[in-house]
């Protein structure tokens, strides 16, 4: 399939870039990380971002989440130009729906599993009146129970497992609120076993919430869980598959 039919416009679509370039580096040393995509996330979609080390993944994730800007292009994330805005901006944007999974769980190593959602769900209170979903009235121990760790509340992060770690960055997330998820290789420090169970959470909280979903991986059966998988090979989109 041709990577531009996977598209949608942007004034559907919840957030899209539109031919966006980012580089780094001046001269002979400049280095394009994206060059030229156009893709745009439809609300409630699971979609993946499927491709080798270095092919532009976790470049996509960040311009789609507000924390790189674009050298060229643009990106609109509900109607809004998420990259003419200026970084203290940008952070209200994202407080409005963006959420992020990183490859490893990035919980704050002196705070408690209840205290790390709880910090997120504090962190995005001055929106709360604009909260789209029912999240808003789960407490931090209720999103805790949702993936499984009810037992855990009162844990250290270097007191859990990996996977368990990894259900914890799940909670906070979802205490945002999130429209949009973005996961970046999720399941990259975990065994298979462990794998596929958080796969299978992330996915059954989509259905449950209806946020679009976005997964950078370079792992082929993940990929193949999505209901779009777009394809990067050095920073470019070159094909765009839909279940």
């Amino acid at each position: 399939m041709n990577a531009a039919a996977g598209a949608v416009t942007a004034t559907t679509s919840l957030i899209a870039c539109e031919g966006v370039t980012v580089a780094y580096g001046d001269g002979d040393a400049r280095v394009t990380a994206l060059d030229a995509v156009d893709l745009a996330v439809e609300p409630g979609e699971r979609l993946a971002l499927w491709g080798r080390s270095g092919s532009g993944k976790t470049t996509v994730l960040h311009v789609l989440g507000g924390l790189v800007v674009p050298n060229e292009g643009r990106v609109m994330w509900k109607e809004q130009e998420l990259s003419s805005l200026d970084e203290a901006a940008r952070g209200r944007a994202r407080a409005l729906g963006i959420a992020y999974i990183f490859q490893g769980s990035n919980l704050l190593s002196h705070f408690t599993a209840f205290e790390n959602v709880a910090f997120a769900r504090e962190a995005s209170a001055e929106s709360a009146d604009e909260r789209r979903n029912s999240r808003a009235d789960y407490e931090p121990a209720d999103l805790l129970e949702l993936v499984g760790l009810s037992s855990k509340l009162d844990s250290l992060p270097g007191e859990l497992s990996g996977g368990e770690a990894q259900r914890v960055a799940i909670a906070r997330a979802l205490a945002q609120s999130p429209e949009l998820l973005l996961c970046d290789e999720p399941t990259g420090h975990l065994d298979s076993d462990t794998a596929e169970r958080v796969l299978d959470l992330i996915e059954a909280l989509q259905r449950e919430f209806s946020f679009a979903l976005v997964t950078a991986t370079h792992d082929a059966g993940v990929a193949a869980r999505a209901g779009r998988v777009v394809e990067l090979t050095d920073g470019r989109v070159v094909g765009v598959v839909s279940s």
